[in-house]
């Protein structure tokens, strides 16, 4: 039985990136034919794009009564996207990532107000569905302040943008055809995503049976992993590409979301219940590797190979860790 838990877990693993791959194809689609600004693409869709498995893993997990999995999944995938993701796209770019530090001051210090907050509610053990909705609340204000900002409201010719409902209007009959076809392409991504992290929950929740090890540690490591692979092949390809400002925005804005969507969401699916061990040592942690991964970006204002290596060697730290103390 094991082999089919793995079979599956891995399956599942391909076609869910595969059908990540579809709703993040039709996402961008859509914003480009619908002329959204370019920044909105990065900061806001492509973070919701690429933190779609973790979310979608997450969530059913927590509607599957798994809620262990779905907090580790999201918080172990905070220390992955900062030390696998950017840790690496440091070390593979070949100039240094330049960040702009204005903009970065200002998430930065939201990033780890929301990191401090959640290690407050989830103290006692216990995140129930009045924290996930105090998190989701703090989501919709950090999306309003986002789209009310008037960078945001340009596009990249820096005229006024018009509203949706005109841009449809102003579509070209191939446009029309194309909106249609990649309209399908993020349903049928959608689907997947959903189909496919039913089977990965079911085959986690057999593999830590067999093993004896806590669901809520596959949850913080191997699922965690799995579930940012989005964000590490966006960050590697974009430093490669020399867009590292791309990469260090999809890893900010996919914090974020893994803290307020994904925790918020999960805890009011289901409320989670976890050992106090485990919450006084991945919380901090976190909180560590996101200070960790600022303050390298604060210094000089790039990243380059010394600081990916020292983002990288802090989560090879994490797993060493949470392999000799939890399993």
């Amino acid at each position: 039985m094991i082999y089919l838990y793995f079979f599956s877990f891995v399956v599942s693993f391909v076609v869910l990136f595969r059908s990540a791959g579809f709703f993040i194809e039709g996402a961008s689609g859509v914003a480009k034919i619908l002329n959204i600004p370019k920044m909105v693409i990065g900061i806001v869709l492509v973070s919701l794009a690429t933190t779609a498995p973790e979310f979608s893993v997450s969530v059913m997990a927590a509607a599957l009564g798994e809620p262990e999995i779905a907090l580790g999944n999201a918080v172990g995938s905070v220390i992955c996207d900062d030390g696998i993701a950017l840790g690496l796209a440091a070390i593979l770019a070949p100039t240094v990532i330049l960040v702009n530090c204005r903009i970065l001051k200002i998430v930065g210090i939201f990033l780890l107000a929301i990191d401090f907050l959640a290690y407050l509610l989830a103290k006692n053990g216990t995140f129930g569905r009045v924290e996930g909705l105090i998190l989701v609340i703090i989501l919709c204000l950090y999306f309003i302040l986002i789209l009310k900002n008037k960078n945001f409201r340009f596009d990249r010719e820096g005229q006024s943008n018009n509203s949706l409902s005109d841009n449809k209007k102003n579509l070209t009959p191939s446009e029309k055809s194309s909106l249609k076809r990649i309209i399908y392409r993020f349903i049928l991504g959608l689907v997947g995503i959903v189909i496919t992290s039913y089977v990965i929950i079911w085959a986690a929740k057999g593999i830590a049976l067999h093993f004896s090890v806590s669901e809520i540690i596959i949850g913080a490591t191997v699922i965690a992993i799995g579930t940012s692979l989005p964000e590490i092949s966006i960050c590697i390809t974009a430093a490669l590409k020399g867009e590292g400002e791309i990469a260090v925005g999809n890893i900010i804005g996919a914090d974020i979301l893994n803290i307020l969507w994904i925790i918020g969401v999960s805890s009011i699916v289901n409320p989670i219940k976890v050992e106090l061990d485990f919450i006084n040592f991945t919380f901090p942690y976190m909180i560590l590797m996101v200070t960790v991964m600022l303050v390298c970006m604060r210094i000089n204002c790039r990243l380059g190979k010394i600081k990916g290596i020292i983002l990288f060697g802090f989560y090879i730290l994490y797993l060493f860790l949470t392999l000799k103390f939890f399993i």
